[in-house]
């Protein structure tokens, strides 16, 4: 078969196209530190890359929520703290009120620390983190806690939480947190658990909301304690001291399991930032160009380049003048 020089030509220029096509390739290559920027630069990479990228990303938002529910946590935790620093200042203050040689204007003042506390009590107990209240259970938009206008202490009933002091306006659900594909656990305690004493809350039926046998109504011993302060009863007194001992002892019991559930958030959450890091390797073989190779290959290819160009210039130069 006869090789006209049109055919020669477009042969060339074909080899050119090809290699032109290949060195811009390869630029881009060393641009981006990327050797698959197209599915057509390794088709059965794409699959693997599509399916390790969704990996990362479900990674990516465990970690955010994660790393948000530890603030939220911490946060419970320093408003843990200073509730039971509040039940120590309390204690001291009872302790006080015993010593047979006050008078009735030095038990006034000592009742009246109480009932600073108690708002102290109530400030904390209505504690938000960006306007979500953190004892309000899934009513996190509503104040959780409030003053019971119609409290009367001849009429308190421990098994009606309508005749209470305070009145709790949230439930009992905890918010949870999924730290891993199937396994949730509790970020955060209820109102009604921690300051109430009871792990489940009927907001429609009061009769049926009671602190829980061997737990304390925190606001009921706060307020028991100063009216028996006021009241100089003695008897009182020793019961209301008793009473909050137990109950700073609740707040340290439940502050030791949200400790505990922090501690396994952590922990679940190093175990996706490691997950993370094997995924981006994984990524990365599929992905990332070897600078080193990536600048070498480019180097062939311009020699390349300038050899095609070279011989096309020679040969389009060729004519039959040329031998007569």
């Amino acid at each position: 078969m006869k090789a006209t020089q049109a055919t020669t030509y477009r042969m060339l220029g074909s080899r050119l196209d090809d290699i032109s096509r290949q060195l811009e390739d390869m630029r881009l290559m060393g641009t981006t530190n990327k050797k698959l920027n197209r599915p057509s630069d390794n088709p059965s990479a794409v699959g693997p890359v599509f399916n390790i990228r969704q990996q990362l990303a479900h990674v990516d938002r465990y970690v955010e929520t994660m790393g948000k529910s530890l603030d939220t946590m911490q946060a419970t935790d320093s408003h843990l703290d200073h509730v039971e620093n509040i039940m120590q200042q309390a204690k001291e203050i009872v302790t006080n009120a015993l010593n047979g040689a006050l008078n009735e204007e030095d038990r006034t003042v000592l009742a009246d620390s109480l009932a600073n506390l108690r708002k102290e009590l109530l400030a904390t107990a209505n504690s938000s983190i960006n306007g979500r209240y953190l004892f309000a259970g899934y009513q996190e938009n509503t104040v959780p806690f409030a003053e019971n206008p119609a409290y009367d202490p001849l009429l308190f009933n421990a098994d009606d939480s309508s005749t209470w002091p305070y009145l709790y306006q949230g439930d009992a659900h905890a918010t949870t947190l999924e730290i891993t594909p199937g396994e949730t656990i509790p970020i955060n305690l209820t109102g009604s658990n921690l300051f109430f004493g009871t792990t489940s809350w009927d907001p429609a039926d009061p009769t049926q909301n009671a602190t829980e046998p061997g737990r304390y109504n925190l606001f009921v011993t706060l307020t028991r304690a100063e009216e028996a302060i006021r009241a100089n009863s003695s008897d009182d007194m020793q019961a209301g001291l008793a009473d909050l001992e137990g109950a700073a002892q609740q707040n340290r019991q439940l502050r030791a399991q949200l400790g505990n559930r922090a501690a396994r958030v952590e922990t679940a959450m190093a175990h996706q930032e490691e997950t993370r890091v094997d995924l981006q390797q994984i990524l990365s073989r599929y992905e990332d160009a070897d600078v080193f190779e990536t600048f070498t290959a480019i180097m062939e290819q311009e020699t390349a380049l300038q050899a095609a160009l070279s011989i096309t210039s020679k040969v389009s130069q060729l004519s039959i003048l040329n031998y007569l």
